[in-house]
């Protein structure tokens, strides 16, 4: 089945950004969806497709939980944090 034949349902939006919060893998959430796992993963493919949008923004939404954790841990003088956020600032200087 092409991926671009099929038309994801706002539920299935929402699971997927949901699933993908928690980091579940592509193949799982096909499976909880009924989707054929290629099929979700070439829609994912498509950077411009609202399938795609709501994956990336489910993960990124977890990963500014973990960030703001991390950060907080950073300023207590976590050691671990203090190394993963100095890192963290370099990929995103990287990114800029």
């Amino acid at each position: 089945m092409n991926s671009d034949n099929i038309i994801f349902s706002e539920q299935q939006l929402s699971d997927i950004e949901k699933y993908a919060s928690i980091y579940l893998k592509i193949s799982d959430i096909a499976v909880i969806l009924d989707i054929a796992p290629e099929v979700l993963r070439n829609a994912i493919s498509h950077r411009d497709s609202e399938v795609s949008r709501r994956y990336h923004r489910g993960k990124a939404i977890s990963k500014v939980k973990l960030r703001q954790q991390e950060m907080m841990l950073a300023q207590v003088g976590s050691p671990l944090a203090l190394v993963n956020t100095a890192n963290n600032l370099l990929d995103m200087e990287d990114d800029e």
